[in-house]
């Protein structure tokens, strides 16, 4: 069944990827975890979470459990503006510093309490293929931390929350141009309507939303990197912070040399706040990692909306940012997109096919860049 699964997967190509999707996900005898080592990796994802045989084969408990968890997940991930104002007085490049160090190491004793080694790691840094895109996908998550966080610290949640919204057509957009997938008639349809509110939102401001098209363009290409990789959530995020991390501590003793760094230089609950910013980034990837295995992929990436609307309340509610009108055209253009495009995937995996796009959940086994 598996493999007969992965054959229909692989048929939906109409020609090879291209040379950079090629060289990044193509596998070697060194390496499996390349771009048909993803495909039937995915396949076999969507054919344990039940996207091809229609269920799950989970208890009613368990699966309740993985709805609460899943719901506590999305719950964190929209309130976390909350966490990143109360540090609005710190510059954003030396948070997501602190962020890379205190996650790694946060990071790092789970992997010992879990009993998991770094040998999985070592093997997937072995080969140049796959230490590129280890680098590359770190450089990615690096980017959308920043930016995001910038971004709300500076007044734009709401176009922090608009780029959320955009994932996961940007994931279709990454698969049709660079591994050549093909896509169905409505995903057109959501792809042509959520271009046209962005073009909307460029027109009423008449500048171009870099917030949200770095955080989707960011969070999409972490997410096709990503993929490839036979890393676990956990150990994933740890090398990718590990990567970085000299650079980030190399930094934040810079700052401190010359005397800009926050640490030593503000209060006390300043200073719990910065040291939380692993805290906050592995609560919910555990929340996440837990029901990811008992609920649906399809449900997952339903509730993955959560986030980004409780974000969006947040900033027009809480912290006043302007919603005008023609602005929330463009947002009910882009909601309509992801209506579309989210009943088009339930349509196929209810159908009995295999979707040819990503799942509605961006990437089910690795974390949100909140």
């Amino acid at each position: 069944m598996l493999a007969s699964a992965w054959q229909r997967r692989v048929t939906v190509h109409d020609r090879p990827p291209s040379p950079l999707g090629r060289w990044l996900f193509e596998p070697t005898l060194a390496d499996g975890a390349g771009y048909w080592g993803c495909q039937l990796s995915a396949t076999r994802a969507w054919i344990q979470g039940g996207a091809v045989r229609g269920t799950v084969e989970t208890s009613g408990a368990s699966a309740r459990s993985g709805a609460l968890a899943a719901l506590g997940c999305y719950l964190l991930w929209g309130l976390v503006p909350l966490y990143w104002k109360r540090l609005a007085a710190i510059d954003s490049l030396e948070l997501i510093a602190h962020r890379h160090l205190w996650s790694l190491a946060l990071l790092a004793l789970l992997m010992m309490v879990r009993g998991e080694g770094w040998s999985s790691a070592v093997a997937a840094l072995s080969t140049v293929r796959g230490a590129a895109r280890l680098v590359l996908a770190s450089l990615l998550l690096t980017t959308n931390w920043l930016v995001y966080v910038w971004g709300v610290n500076t007044g734009h949640i709401v176009e922090t929350s608009l780029g959320y919204f955009l994932v996961p057509l940007f994931s279709v957009l990454a698969g049709r141009f660079l591994l050549h997938e093909q896509l169905r008639r409505v995903q057109w349809i959501a792809l042509g309507l959520a271009a046209v509110g962005v073009g909307s939102m460029v027109a009423q401001a008449g500048r171009v939303p870099w917030i949200t098209l770095a955080l989707a363009g960011s969070w999409s290409g972490y997410s096709v990197l990503r993929k490839q990789s036979a890393l676990g959530a956990i150990p994933g995020l740890a090398v990718e912070t590990v990567l970085l991390a000299p650079a980030a501590l190399g930094f934040l003793v810079w700052r401190h040399v010359e005397g800009s760094g926050a640490l030593g230089r503000v209060d006390a609950g300043t200073h719990a706040l910065i040291l939380s910013s692993g805290v906050i980034t592995a609560i919910p990837l555990l929340l996440f990692a837990h029901a990811a295995q008992r609920i649906r992929l399809s449900t997952l990436g339903v509730m993955q909306y959560v986030a980004p609307t409780l974000q969006l309340a947040l900033g027009v509610w809480v912290y006043h940012e302007p919603l005008s009108r023609t602005r929330l055209y463009s947002f009910l253009l882009i909601w309509a997109a992801l209506a579309l495009y989210s009943v088009d995937n339930l349509w196929a995996q209810r159908a009995g096919g295999t979707s040819v796009s990503p799942s509605p959940n961006p990437i089910p086994d690795t974390p949100r860049a909140r």
